[in-house]
């Protein structure tokens, strides 16, 4: 009986007598603390490696250096990970020109609303009378109005009044939507069948009479079109938030929290509402185009902002006297408002098909 056993590599095979004294070594020295490895994988550091044992060079630790503290290993790790999963997330969707597109439109409507001096440097308010009614060109991108007033100017100034109308009349309807869902849902019986049949009713109504109604009743101005914006559109939060809190209450890891001892609210904060949240983004996107159109169409009849703002309606209904004449005046503002609104419906789309 040969002493050693041929292998194709004989560095990795020693004699009996030598894995036995290695083996004796290695259990009578004292166990170090695991090292843990910039991917947040713990291993074990041995006082002595076993014989012809190869150590991977990203898993080797220099002779004399001092291993990673495990809370700063541990923390970027998890930054990585993190950095990663929203990497792999963002991929499917910059793959897609026409969400790369509309998100760009959309960002340029946001950052030109917030700082409109960036694409423009004329006054929204200032006029030129020996400019009135001229046509697109590269000094006026939009032309100009009746009064001389650059018209590209006058609807970047106005995103702003839009965007804060837009972004209220959400946030309203978010806060209520999700606050009616949640309690229907979560606790059902007869609460939940009260406080549905309020939602049929309103989404029985015609969301621009209801808002017609509301403005009337509060007045003119931005705050009272958002919050009648606001109001028309909750009963569509409320009924998806309500959907999702059934599904995700009979869910296992549920049960298991409150089998666990943990209490109906820490399981409503920790399990439900976060695993709720999805199909509610992507409305809440969906419902930004739809607020964005329904505030255009009340300042289109006149319950906006009063002149001189600029606002997309207003702009769009001060251009009607001259739709023979002058056709920019209402064309130009109008297709930029369906753009921002074909840009929001596509972006929720598309995540509502990445969910899936």
């Amino acid at each position: 009986m040969p002493d050693k056993i041929l292998s194709p590599k004989p560095d990795l095979v020693a004699p009996p007598e030598q894995r036995a004294a290695v083996a004796r070594a290695t259990s009578s020295a004292p166990a170090a603390p695991p090292v843990v490895t910039p991917a947040g994988v713990a291993l074990p550091v041995h006082a002595t490696a076993p014989a012809g044992l190869a150590v991977p060079a990203d898993l080797a630790v220099p002779v004399g250096a001092a291993a990673p503290p495990p809370g700063e290993a541990g923390a970027g790790g998890q930054v990585r990970r993190r950095r990663h999963d929203i990497l792999a997330a963002a991929r499917p969707l910059l793959r897609r020109p026409g969400f790369v597109l509309a998100a760009l439109f959309v960002v340029f409507v946001i950052v030109s609303g917030l700082v409109p001096s960036l694409f423009t440097s004329y006054k929204p308010s200032a006029t030129v009378p020996t400019d009135k009614l001229k046509g697109p060109s590269m000094s006026h991108l939009f032309g100009t109005d009746e009064l001389g007033r650059d018209l590209f100017s006058r609807v970047l100034h106005g995103s702003t009044l839009t965007i804060k109308a837009t972004g209220g009349a959400v946030l309203i309807a978010i806060v209520a939507g999700l606050a009616i869902g949640v309690v229907a849902g979560f606790f059902g019986g007869w609460v939940d069948g009260v406080l549905m049949r309020i939602i049929d009713i309103l989404l029985a109504l015609p969301m621009l009479l209801m808002a017609l109604v509301i403005v009337t009743a509060l007045g003119f101005g931005l705050l009272p079109i958002a919050i009648a914006v606001g109001v028309t559109i909750t009963p569509a939060f409320a009924r998806t938030t309500r959907a999702e809190v059934l599904r995700v209450k009979e869910q296992p890891y549920v049960e298991a929290a409150r089998t666990g001892g943990a209490s109906w609210g820490r399981v409503l904060v920790r399990h439900v509402l976060p695993n709720s949240w999805g199909p509610v983004s992507v409305l809440a996107v969906l419902d930004f185009g739809t607020a964005v159109l329904t505030i255009s169409s009340l300042s289109f009849l006149g319950f906006g902002t009063p002149p001189p703002a600029a606002e997309w309606g207003t702009l769009i209904s001060n251009g009607r006297n001259f739709l023979i004449t002058s056709p920019w005046l209402s064309l130009l503002p109008g297709l930029f408002v369906g753009l921002v609104v074909f840009s929001l419906n596509h972006i929720a789309r598309t995540l509502e098909e990445m969910q899936r």
